[in-house]
């Protein structure tokens, strides 16, 4: 296994994760930010009322888009086999 190849498997990697985990942050910080800005206009600083609606959120991004996420990581999994001989060299 050459280096240029370590270096494209370990991009890769990097890539497919921020790329399946980004809607889920998303949806978490978005849900966060708006539920912030309801507890400041209503004064209630109740700091586990965020919890539930991120908790829906992040449950709602994971059904709707796991078809797509498990189809990433099959990708890359495939890729990662094929490439399994060419790191015994």
């Amino acid at each position: 296994m050459n280096q240029e190849s370590a270096i494209e498997m370990l991009r890769s990697l990097i890539t497919i994760s921020l790329l399946v985990n980004t809607p889920i942050i998303g949806a978490a910080v978005i849900v966060g930010v708006v539920i912030s800005l309801l507890q400041a206009v209503t004064s209630i600083q109740e700091p586990t009322l965020s919890f539930a609606p991120k908790l829906i959120a992040i449950g709602a991004v994971i059904i709707v888009g796991a078809p797509w996420m498990l189809r990433q990581l099959m990708d890359f999994t495939i890729f990662f086999i094929t490439k399994i001989p060419e790191m015994t060299r």
